[in-house]
């Protein structure tokens, strides 16, 4: 099987299968690897929202857990990060529907990249946060 123009330049494929679709020239459209490049952004959105659940969930273990380290800009970075995944979620509603089932794996990986960072071996072993808390909690004071 020779190379297509999707093995060897996928940005330029890309861009002949839009103008394909918007011509309507539907028999000419690599349906197979256009099919597939449409599940992978829709794999790529579900990981990215995983990853920044995990990262906010990450911020709020450090916040919590390291008192004395505490900063105003820990604070900001945990208001960030609600409002990155905020922004993905409000592309994605599918995505919103699957936070609860993602929250066990995200908080392994938090906890997991806050030992890391803190040397806190301690923090608690079950996601100590609502998805409540998670997305909209009022922080603890400086």
């Amino acid at each position: 099987m020779g190379n297509t123009l999707y093995d060897t330049d996928l940005y330029t494929w890309t861009r002949v299968q839009a103008k394909l679709l918007r011509a309507g020239r539907w028999d000419e459209i690599d349906v197979e690897h256009l099919a597939e490049e449409i599940e992978s952004v829709g794999a790529s959105e579900r990981r990215e929202m995983r990853r920044r659940l995990a990262r906010l969930i990450q911020h709020l273990l450090k916040y919590d857990y390291q008192i004395e380290r505490r900063s105003r800009s820990w604070k900001v970075t945990i208001l960030q990060q609600r409002e990155a995944l905020e922004d993905l979620l409000a592309n994605n509603a599918t995505l919103r529907a699957q936070l609860p089932d993602s929250l066990d794996g995200a908080y392994r990986r938090a906890r997991l990249w806050a030992i890391d960072d803190t040397g806190m071996p301690n923090l608690p072993e079950a996601c100590p946060y609502t998805l409540e808390h998670i997305m909209t909690g009022e922080l603890a004071p400086l």
